[in-house]
């Protein structure tokens, strides 16, 4: 069987780490110095390394390397257990599907047995906040005073959800987003090892996609390769499905030229063809995000064929960027809103009676009547006096004394 990219590329060595240097400089410095916590916290967005450094920690204080700055080794007999999935003190739990209280009470009652190989039992506790008011209560005491051969490690996605309790008593470390170039950086290496052909505007347009998680871009280039062709940016597009369709240019067209007739009729053919609702919006937001980017002066952040890109050109000098702006809310709400009901089209239907609703004005119709605005002079407001008011006599008057108030 194939083992899948992200899991036969995964780190073995701190200095394999992509991304995450913050975490790795301060987790090495803790080894060297013989001054590891008891407990982790590991948060951040998905398929930034989380799990891979929980296991480098757990496989870098079982290392049997007499110099703590060679640790990991990865030629030990544990560091070679921990590769191979077969160290039996690094205990990795699900804590979605392990939640409850007894689990966690199960974990108690054999945290307290001694490591089988190693000098340290590491318990990885991933997705932890799915876990129960009542387990965590459960957790606590071990979390703070846990065993000398325990180390913890937890690991979430969603750290909002973590109580204030479990936080006070770990090491928060928080994982960012790769940047786009170090994914690309890293997807040409893989391709090279595994003899693979791939367009570098193809990788680019992949490590974007991922949205800064390491295994998601390894996992779209493992799709890709399956292919058997040349990874190209026209196949990465197509199988991606961010191929800028004649659908959504024809959509389009019909809201700039108001005729709802016809941006009706290709919704419902796209649809009658096959096509998800919720992923036609998202490809017309990711349209529109694209004209706004050429109206900002960004059209290299635009991925899209020569012939695409001078549809889009022309598309964004017909609209004005306050257009722009609202049509994509519009159709992002359509997207995000697609709960399929009993008519699953409806949503994106209101999207585009509600971008069409309100007219378009061209660039230069609304300068020039901004110019016309500004160049009209101001008129003048008459003032009335009511009888309330008092006539008041400027000091220059023939009698040069001050205005007299006595009617007040």
């Amino acid at each position: 069987m194939t083992q899948a990219l992200y899991r036969k590329y995964r780190p073995k060595g701190w200095d394999t780490v992509i991304g995450q240097d913050h975490v790795v400089q301060t987790l090495t410095n803790s080894i060297k110095a013989d001054r590891v916590g008891h407990a982790y916290l590991f948060a951040g967005p998905r398929g930034t390394g989380k799990t891979t450094v929980a296991r480098l920690l757990a496989k870098a204080v079982n290392c049997l390397a007499e110099d703590p700055a060679h640790r990991p080794c990865n030629t030990c007999k544990n560091c070679e257990a921990v590769n191979e999935n077969r160290f039996m003190d690094m205990i990795e739990i699900d804590a979605a599907s392990n939640n409850g209280v007894d689990d966690v009470r199960d974990l108690r009652e054999k945290i307290n047995f001694s490591p089988s190989q190693g000098k340290y039992k590491v318990y990885v506790v991933d997705e932890v906040h799915m876990l129960s008011g009542g387990a965590f209560n459960a957790l606590l005491k071990t979390l703070e005073e846990p065993p000398p051969h325990a180390i913890f490690v937890l690991a979430t996605t969603e750290i909002h959800k973590i109580p204030a309790t479990v936080l006070s008593r770990c090491q928060r470390h928080e994982f960012r987003r790769v940047p786009v170039d170090e994914i690309v950086v890293n997807l040409k290496h893989i391709v090279a090892a595994e003899n693979l052909i791939a367009d570098d505007e193809a990788l680019t347009l992949i490590a974007r996609q991922s949205a800064g998680g390491m295994r998601d871009a390894q996992s779209l280039l493992d799709q890709l390769s399956s292919t058997g062709t040349k990874i190209t940016l026209a196949l990465a597009q197509t199988v991606l499905g961010t191929a800028t369709s004649k659908t959504v240019l024809d959509i389009i067209s019909s809201v700039l030229d108001h005729q709802p007739a016809h941006g009706l009729e290709t919704i419902h053919r796209a649809l009658d063809s096959g096509a998800d609702p919720r992923s036609l919006a998202r490809q017309i937001v990711e349209y529109l995000r694209g004209l706004m980017l050429i109206q900002m002066g960004n059209i290299d952040q635009v991925e899209a064929t020569r012939e695409v890109k001078i549809q889009m050109e022309s598309h964004a000098k017909s609209f004005n960027t306050s257009e722009v702006l609202r049509m994509m809310k519009i159709f992002n709400n359509a997207a995000t809103d697609l709960r399929g009901g009993w008519q699953p089209s409806l949503s994106i239907e209101l999207a585009l009676a509600e971008a069409i609703e309100n007219p378009t004005e061209s660039p230069q119709i609304a300068v020039s009547s901004l110019l016309g605005a500004a160049s009209d002079p101001p008129k003048s407001v008459p003032v009335t006096r009511t009888e309330s008011q008092p006539e008041v006599k400027s000091a220059s008057s023939p009698l040069g004394k001050r205005p007299c108030l006595t009617s007040l």
